[in-house]
């Protein structure tokens, strides 16, 4: 499969997601990510989804000016392509359709509204940056609606999951106060529990966290508060879990440089998280920064316009054919 451009490019890629919608503008060299631009706001997508189920004239608007100043962003800091992608919001929108067409009239960029499986595969080669994987992998992506699941081995085809069970929206029917009380986080270990049973079966030897829940856990155990070693072991893990379920939310994210927003769904992330790894038995956790937008600018730079219909090989690499 020829690349669709040769030589350093700067391309862009958003991500809809529940609880923010996050933009990257970044230069590809020789199939790298090299971010450039990195902005995020809290539009709280996926309150709508859980509340009315809409978004409706107002938040649609709301939506749209986002979107378009991003493609302004983007477009003034050299981007030869944008890409809009929606995740687990959108899929339960009943005004999605409505959402995507306002998008395009006002942004001039379409809208795709992505399955399960290609939210994981994104994600997937957001991680690998499409190099061939040399040992069994599983990606967990944590995001607000949902988890997605997506593994994959030298010489097994990549096997993706969604599981609706996400941070935000455990939260939301599950914790009610600031810190969690003993039996609301009792409630969140009880929700997750079993969860994961139709996760794709592997035997993965590392699993790879990406995503804020994963990130932001690492930075709390972090002794300075703003660096990690990239893994998190289930003991620091359920050291996390004990930091964010009993200290208020403005005082975590005073002392670590998190978003308040952000540790108030981070109990509920350690225990999505914890319950994939015990899933799958393994015991350490390999957190990476790199993601769905990363995948989605290297999918398009490599495939162009045909990405989606590519995505499951492209899921297995292309660096080196």
């Amino acid at each position: 499969m020829a690349r669709v451009s040769s030589g350093p490019r700067t391309a862009a890629a958003v991500d809809l997601g529940s609880t923010s919608v996050h933009l990257l503008v970044a230069r590809i060299v020789d199939h790298r990510v090299e971010p450039q631009l990195d902005e995020s706001s809290f539009l709280g997508l996926g309150e709508a989804v859980e509340g009315r189920g809409l978004l409706g004239a107002e938040g649609r608007e709301t939506l749209v000016d986002a979107l378009t100043h991003y493609a302004w962003t983007a477009r003034e800091a050299g981007a030869e392509s944008i890409t809009f992608v929606a995740t687990e919001p959108l899929r339960r929108l009943a005004d999605a359709g409505r959402v995507a067409g306002e998008v395009v009239e006002g942004t001039g960029v379409p809208l795709h509204v992505l399955e399960h499986d290609e939210e994981a595969f994104l994600t997937l080669i957001g991680v690998t940056e499409g190099r061939p994987v040399e040992q069994e992998v599983l990606v967990v992506d944590i995001g607000g609606g949902s988890t997605e699941l997506v593994a994959i081995g030298p010489d097994r085809p990549a096997q993706a999951a969604g599981i609706r069970v996400g941070a935000s929206t455990l939260t939301s029917r599950l914790v009610h106060h600031d810190p969690p009380t003993p039996d609301e986080l009792d409630a969140l270990r009880g929700a997750v529990r079993g969860a994961f049973d139709a996760a794709p079966p592997a035997r993965p030897t590392e699993i790879v966290a990406v995503g804020g829940t994963g990130s932001n856990l690492a930075r709390i155990l972090a002794p300075d508060g703003s660096e990690s070693n990239g893994r998190l072991e289930r003991s620091r893990l359920a050291a996390a879990f004990r930091i964010v379920g009993g200290t208020p939310a403005d005082d975590v994210a005073t002392a670590h440089g998190v978003r308040p927003a952000r540790v108030r769904i981070l109990a509920a992330g350690a225990a999505i998280l914890d319950a994939v790894a015990e899933r799958y038995g393994v015991d350490r956790v390999r957190i990476s920064e790199r993601g769905i937008r990363e995948g989605a600018v290297l999918a398009v730079s490599h495939a162009g316009p045909a990405w989606r219909d590519r995505l499951d090989q492209l899921a297995h690499g292309w660096v080196g054919d």
